[in-house]
């Protein structure tokens, strides 16, 4: 039942409407075909090896990403590894996050743009793609949720020590998960700013702020001598600013349809900050290092949702008096016809096709093509993470450039042998099966180790088999004189 455009009485609780969405979007094609693509293999490995294991990681690499690997880990203890187990904490997340839209949106603007709001979230590209994601983005921005939510809750004048104390443990359960969600803050602070906080709430941001920060700072500073592992995201450059222009103009536009109510902070004030800080000071750190990546300021999105949800409340008051009858049907409308438009997109992110590869889909054919007694590389030496997900596919196949495996070494591709030791080795296979890109997604090959192989397969082997599946290959390789 839609609810009824009636001043005066006490809205129905809508809330738990845009959770229920967005949680039917999640659970939609939840497995993508059983399809996992690298980033996602990345915790798959890490979360199956055993705690002492996952310390001894994050001593070396990826320790920005250490609770959520601990998370993923008593998960999949509990409940064992699956697409579903996965990828599920993502969608329950995201579910979170749009509940605390909805209640931020009908607080500020009204019960039609809090449902405008919260199931608008769920819709968004952005938004769908991580919602099925194994990695922590959700998490993070359900937690930037919930402290915008209690921030709102402050500023009516509801602000006890058991809010505030709540306000920082959920920025620092988010830069725990992802220390650049502390962007969070200074949009916040614009929100202060723009609501004319009184100086107590801004003694008491302040000091919860800085709770936050100095909890977060020790996993900051451990983090720094890592930064290599973003060493691969591209220098900023003026396409890339495409897609947050074009945020911010939505926004803009949202923002300007906002009608305060009185003694609560306007969408425009929380929405508007929420959406823009972030990705700016994003574009500002990427000058200096590049690090603009979209799923890094996903949390801003809320912004977006707040505002858009804003401006289909407004239409719904607009067309109220004039059109009783027609005006609680604008957001169904609305709603189904951003849902049809979107459609293509919400089908494309469902399909294996939607990333860049797929771990999965190549470890069925190293099961099919391998032989006993053959050997296998990997080019490079991170696409070992398809055995380290499917190991079963390479029973029986020795993996001859390896000389300490990831758990040994504390590492998610474990570590390889002097170029001199592989290429004796190989020189003594008969046949060799080389995992590495499809040819449409390869990089050039960098690495010295790596050009060896590569030379030695070309110089002294020759292909007979090859595969190319979702962004991945297997060729299998026979040396010339057994031909």
């Amino acid at each position: 039942m839609t609810p009824h455009i009636t001043a005066g009485r006490r809205p129905p609780p809508v809330w738990l409407i845009p959770p229920l969405w967005t949680l039917a979007l999640g659970m939609w094609g939840l497995s993508r075909q059983h399809s996992l693509w690298r980033d996602e293999a990345a915790t798959w490995q890490v979360a199956r090896r055993p705690t002492s294991e996952i310390w001894h990681m994050l001593g070396q690499v990826d320790a920005v990403h250490g609770l959520y690997y601990l998370l993923m880990h008593g998960l999949f203890e509990c409940f064992g590894p699956g697409t579903t187990t996965l990828r599920l904490p993502s969608v329950l997340a995201m579910a979170v996050a749009a509940a605390c839209v909805t209640v931020i949106g009908r607080r500020l603007a009204g019960t039609w743009a809090g449902l405008g709001a919260g199931l608008s979230l769920g819709l968004l590209p952005a938004v769908q793609f991580y919602l099925q994601e194994g990695r922590p983005y959700a998490l993070v921005t359900a937690g930037a949720a919930v402290s915008t939510l209690l921030l709102v809750t402050v500023l009516e004048g509801r602000g006890g020590t058991a809010r505030w104390a709540a306000y920082a443990g959920a920025v620092l359960l988010c830069a725990l998960l992802n220390w650049l969600a502390l962007m969070i803050l200074p949009a916040h602070a614009v929100t202060l700013v723009r609501t004319r906080a009184r100086r107590e709430v801004w003694i008491r941001w302040t000091a919860a702020s800085a709770a936050a920060v100095a909890g977060a700072l020790p996993l900051i500073l451990f983090t720094r001598p890592q930064s290599g592992q973003v060493s691969w995201i591209p220098p900023l450059t003026w396409h890339m600013m495409i897609g947050p222009a074009v945020l911010l103009t939505i926004g803009g536009l949202g923002a300007l349809l906002d009608r305060p109510r009185a003694g609560r902070p306007s969408v425009a004030a929380v929405g508007l900050p929420l959406l823009a800080v972030p990705q700016l000071l994003l574009i500002g750190v990427s000058l200096v290092q590049p690090l603009f990546l979209d799923r890094y300021v996903l949390f801003s999105l809320l912004g977006l949702a707040l505002l858009i949800g804003t401006a289909l409340g407004t239409a719904v008051r607009a067309a109220a008096p004039r059109f009783p009858r027609a005006a609680p049907w604008i957001l169904p409308v609305a709603l189904a016809v951003a849902m049809a438009a979107l459609l293509p997109q919400a089908l494309a992110k469902r399909a294996p096709a939607s990333r860049v590869d797929d771990v999965f889909a190549v470890a069925t054919d190293v099961r099919r093509l391998k032989e006993p007694g053959d050997a296998v590389l990997f080019v490079p030496a991170a696409r070992r993470d398809t055995e380290l997900v499917s190991p079963r596919a390479f029973s029986g196949l020795r993996d001859i450039a390896l000389a300490e495996s990831p758990e040994e070494s504390g590492t998610l591709k474990g570590v390889e042998a002097g170029p001199a030791r592989i290429r004796t080795t190989m020189l003594a296979q008969r046949r060799i099966l080389l995992v590495t890109d499809a040819a449409k997604v390869a990089r050039p090959v960098s690495a010295q180790r790596d050009r060896m192989k590569t030379a030695v397969l070309k110089k002294y082997f020759t292909p007979v088999a090859d595969e190319q599946v979702r962004g991945r290959r297997v060729t299998v390789y026979l040396r010339v004189e057994d031909r």
